[in-house]
């Protein structure tokens, strides 16, 4: 008879040290059960033919905790039948049906237990997907798992890396004449015991890892720091009991000391007589411990904890490790990998059955990722828990009750065959606006530079899935001939493990619009460009955001051929002059009109200065004078064309000359140069006011070819042709608000 696994019972209850008879039957079974001697218990409830509520609650717990899980069920569905059940039953019956992997009912109770306790996270979880069990039944073929010669009968669990050997816990019978058991399932107590690993990582040559830490009581599981020089075990407290007469597990560490002998265990400051502390998992360096406790203040039953050590050798203060870890159940049996994964095992968390395995991905700031369930076949509907895995990630071992095995917990090794990941998964379907599925997309999913990541072709259903990292933003679009491409973007920045984005394309009516909006500079597309298109024909008015792609593409639905079309396009981007313009066409034959082709929509980036937008030559002027030259107006006329492109445009005209003459001259002149040439300007553009003329004279010279007083300049004619200049600063962007069709060509070159 498989008997349910002794760790977890102790951690949930204790040791209990006597049992009191009593007279009656009722009162017998009753002590047997408060004793955990179950199958007594079970003995004495049989002989009694009125059950009461709590006699079948008692009953149908005694049969879980001793393996016997099809009378557990039984019980508990007659239990539910009376009017004394609580919300706990039924929570408690829905975990037997899924260790007898019936799964669907299950649900249905868990549905029935949250209508009585909503806030429970255990329920919520289990009910967000309510088939989630299927998937994790599947093998993907991660795990590769084989039985070792090494278990016995008994109990042989909690395995852990020691040098090149692995220790573990064991109850197997020893040579000792006289052999303590423990009543709750007849066998003998743990004790920690060491073995030889070999290549194929068959354990062999188990014997006991040191007698005098092998009491009369529980001992084990240990673990151990990478060096093996260090190491922490759990034991049954032997120096006192709780105040309901219950001995506790407590963590013992030693060390090797000075003449390579492990030094006398000692027990950490947070052991005590009132809760269980144990199952401590060390890292590579020995400095943090995770372990399990049912301590005041947690989450749940137990909860898994972690604490630092101290320089003098001492443990900090333990630390919760929170919700995403913890759940109302029972979190227990953790193993850190040096990597930063954390492997634990939950009756709490959505699963197979009894125990679980789960791996927690611990980021680099010592926040908590993703959590998931490692699925089958080394999850199954029983008891799965003591996983640990290897330096190099290929291999490792872990404890089951499961179906199968030799005795109660077994110990069983396994090859990784696929490494664990710790993203999101993006899923999705194609289909057109109508909601029609699209078989035969092309999906392709970009990151947030707009490089393509991976692409796929959509089957039948028109779904697709992609493995993505956390915390980041992608962008997905769908081609498919005749269609137009359909784009979304998804966030993983979300608890969510999986974000859904479909892409929607429509059907290419046989006429449409392309526009492609580009940088002007870098001729690149554009993304981000928010599109005004308005209908000069019908007044619609359309508003777009242009992809990575930077193009803008739309079906023509109510357009025929030899009709005509007339957009007025209003382009706007944060750090980019506005634009407009309008395109007109007729529609002559089938096919797409590009818009882009006949208009110029490349945006220009804002400056603080026109040189930055246009080449502008020197504007000359004659000795002395301060009228516009004909060459100075071929200049001048490249200004009024950019303000004329953007009449929110502020722009000051400054002159500035050499250090020649005096400097009230050079100020006069320049001052009066500027305002020609300003005046020039405000005759051809629209609010003339937006630009206006300044001299500065020889104030804001670019070198140090000052020559005022005695001080003669040596400065060649090159370097005083410098400080003559002309500068177009634009003092302000304008209004984006205010807009005008711009009818013209770029008459000169871009810089």
């Amino acid at each position: 008879m498989k008997k349910r696994n002794i760790l977890v019972g102790l951690f949930l209850t204790g040791l209990s040290l006597g049992l009191t008879a009593q007279a009656g039957k009722i009162k017998k079974a009753d002590n047997y059960y408060k004793g955990y001697s179950y199958e007594k218990s079970l003995e004495k409830y049989s002989e009694i033919s009125d059950k009461t509520p709590e006699m079948y609650r008692e009953i149908a717990e005694s049969y879980f905790k001793t393996g016997q899980y099809n009378e557990a069920e039984e019980n508990y569905a007659e239990l539910l039948a009376t009017e004394g059940k609580t919300a706990e039953d039924i929570y408690n019956y829905a975990q037997v049906l899924k260790i007898n992997k019936k799964y669907a009912l299950a649900t249905q109770k868990l549905e029935e237990y949250q209508k009585m306790v909503a806030s429970d996270t255990r329920a919520k979880e289990a009910l967000k997907n309510k088939t989630y069990y299927k998937t994790l039944q599947k093998d993907v073929g991660r795990f590769k798992i084989d039985t070792l010669s090494v278990n016995t009968k008994q109990e042989d669990l909690g395995p852990s890396f020691y040098k090149d050997k692995i220790v573990f816990a064991s109850s197997r019978e020893g040579v000792k004449a006289i052999r303590r058991k423990w009543n709750w399932n007849g066998l003998p107590f743990l004790n920690v015991y060491v073995a030889d690993k070999g290549e194929d990582m068959q354990l062999s040559n188990a014997k006991q890892f040191k007698k005098s830490f092998n009491k009369k009581y529980h001992e084990g599981p240990a673990s151990f720091n990478a060096d093996g020089t260090y190491m922490m075990f759990t034991r049954n407290n032997y120096s006192g009991k709780s105040s309901d007469e219950v001995v506790k597990l407590q963590l013992f560490s030693s060390e090797i000391n000075e003449d390579e002998k492990w030094s006398k265990p000692v027990g950490v400051h947070f052991n005590s007589d009132e809760y269980s502390v144990g199952h401590a998992s060390l890292t590579a360096d020995g400095k943090t411990m995770y372990f399990a406790s049912d301590m005041p203040g947690g989450k749940g039953g137990v909860d898994i904890y972690k604490v630092a050590r101290n320089e003098d050798g001492t443990w900090g203060k333990p630390v919760n490790m929170g919700e995403k870890i913890n759940t109302e159940g029972n979190e227990m049996f953790p193993f850190i990998h040096e990597n930063g994964m954390l492997f634990f095992s939950s009756n709490g968390k959505a699963g197979l059955g009894g125990l679980d395995v789960f791996v927690a991905q611990i980021k680099e700031d010592k926040t908590i990722g993703k959590v998931e369930n490692v699925g089958a076949p080394l999850n199954t509907n029983r008891d799965d828990f003591s996983f640990i895995l290897d330096k190099s990630m290929k291999k490792g071992y872990f404890s089951s009750n499961r179906e199968g095995g030799k005795g109660d917990d077994d110990i069983y090794s396994f090859e990784l065959l696929k490494p664990f990941t710790f993203g999101k998964t993006i899923k999705g379907v194609a289909k057109s606006k109508k909601g029609e599925i699209l078989a035969n997309t092309n999906v392709s999913l970009y990151d947030a530079a707009g490089k393509v990541i991976e692409s796929v072709t959509t089957g039948e259903d028109g779904s697709y899935s992609f493995n993505v990292d956390a915390d980041k933003k992608f962008k997905l679009d769908g081609t498919k001939p005749k269609c137009f491409t359909g784009d979304n973007t998804a966030d993983t920045h979300t608890d969510e493990d999986v974000v859904y984005a479909d892409v929607i394309l429509e059907k290419d009516p046989g006429l449409s619009l392309l526009a492609i909006v580009t940088d002007k500079k870098t001729s690149q597309p554009l993304e981000g460009v928010k599109m005004t298109i308005t209908d000069n024909l019908t007044g619609k008015v359309v508003e777009y955001t242009t992809p990575s792609t930077g193009d803008y593409r739309r079906p023509l639905v109510d357009k025929k051929l030899n009709d005509r079309g007339s957009y007025n396009i209003v382009l706007e981007k944060d750090g980019y002059f506005s634009k407009t313009v309008t395109y007109n066409t007729e529609f002559t034959k089938p096919g797409i009109y590009d818009v882009h082709a006949k208009l110029d929509l490349g945006l220009d980036p804002e400056v603080k200065d026109l040189s930055e937008l246009v080449q502008i030559n020197p504007i000359n002027f004659d000795y002395n004078k301060y009228y516009i030259r004909d060459d100075a107006q071929v200049e001048l006329n490249k200004i009024v064309e950019v303000m004329n492109k953007y009449p929110g445009m502020v722009v000051e005209l400054g002159a500035h000359t050499d250090c020649r003459g005096s400097m009230r001259y050079n100020e006069k002149l320049s001052d009066r140069r500027a305002k020609a040439s300003a005046a020039y300007i405000k005759t051809k553009i629209s609010n003339p006011e937006r630009i206006y003329g300044k001299g500065y004279g020889e104030t804001r010279l670019l070198n140090g070819c000052a020559c005022e007083g005695k001080k003669k300049s040596t400065c060649s004619e090159d370097e005083h042709d410098k400080n003559r200049r002309t500068e177009f600063k634009v003092m302000e962007t304008g209004n984006d608000k205010v807009k005008v069709t711009n009818t013209s060509t770029d008459s000169f070159d871009q810089k």
